[in-house]
């Protein structure tokens, strides 16, 4: 049996990534871990394909990419781009953010986050 989300083949892949997350990647968790995130399961270190994301909540197929310095390099941007439409194509809708940013503006990456959850206000007819 083929898998198409969080493949068995790569289980032990994803544990350690798990197990050796960046600074950044704890402090977002810490945010979105037990659905403290407005009530929203997410996952740490999911696969979708032969991919796999940092953080993903199936219930709103949204994926959470953190980016370190190495990511602002042509050859990765690229395999990026090629990633983010390779999961758009299953309407997972892709946003990521710099490590950097989420060490020192948590707290905007939250909200940011929480605006792509969320619907706008709507005036009342």
């Amino acid at each position: 049996m083929r898998f198409f989300m969080n493949d068995p083949s790569i289980k032990s892949r994803r544990r350690l990534l798990r197990k050796h997350q960046t600074d950044a990647e704890a402090r977002l968790w810490s945010k979105l871990r037990n659905k403290r995130f407005l009530e929203i399961k997410f996952f740490r270190q999911y696969s979708v394909g032969a991919y796999i994301l940092d953080f993903y909540a199936p219930s709103i197929k949204l994926a959470i990419e953190l980016d370190g310095s190495q990511h602002a390099e042509q050859k990765q941007r690229s395999y990026d781009v090629r990633r983010s439409a390779y999961l758009e194509d299953f309407e997972i809708r892709v946003l990521r953010f710099w490590d950097n940013e989420v060490l020192t503006n948590i707290d905007g990456v939250v909200e940011i986050i929480s605006s792509w959850v969320t619907p706008p206000d709507l005036p009342l007819k």
